[in-house]
């Protein structure tokens, strides 16, 4: 067995799934079990910041609530800021808000109005891709920051399951991390 299919074992090995939550029909995969074992969130955030070694990331943003986790520990190691991206009404300052679709409904989520400068290079992170509408929104947020290079960081759900015009579509390079 190659390495890279050891490790992807290894770390979806930790992660729980669980079915029909937050409703009937979904399988919801929950990384706290990962969170809770640290050789395997070392490995999968040591994966996720692979790609970006080296290179300049002015800002990473995390959605709420699983990718303020994986995107705060990416943002230190590529000694980048952080940016969190909220369900609506949660920010404590001027905001932009964009609404977007879940597997399972309709939600609006926001970011400071001052949290990314037109240009800079941002990485956006969330524990999986389902429909793809919240990173969908999430880049449209990005994008109405005027963020500069746009790439995506979430575990990829097979093609055949997914929406068209998603994260891709809405003008983020998108590296699918198989790994986590």
């Amino acid at each position: 067995m190659a390495a890279s299919q050891t490790l992807q074992d290894t770390l979806l090995s930790a992660i729980r799934t669980i079915p029909d939550y937050p409703k009937p029909g979904i399988l919801f995969r929950d990384i706290t079990t990962l969170l809770g074992n640290a050789r395997a969130f070392r490995r999968a955030v040591d994966e996720l910041v692979h790609p970006y070694a080296g290179a300049k990331v002015d800002k990473v943003a995390g959605i709420e609530a699983r990718g303020f986790i994986l995107g705060g520990a990416i943002a230190h190691q590529l000694s980048s800021g952080f940016v969190p991206i909220r369900k609506k009404g949660k920010l404590p300052h001027d905001t932009v808000r964009v609404a977007y679709s879940l597997e399972y409904g309709i939600d609006e989520m926001e970011m400071h109005k001052d949290a990314v400068t037109p240009g800079e290079k941002v990485i956006l992170v969330d524990d999986l891709i389902a429909t793809g509408g919240t990173a969908e929104g999430a880049v449209k947020l990005l994008n109405q920051m005027g963020a500069g290079d746009r790439r995506c960081l979430f575990r990829d759900r097979p093609a055949r399951s997914r929406r068209p015009g998603q994260a891709g579509s809405a003008g983020c390079r998108c590296s699918h991390a198989d790994c986590l």
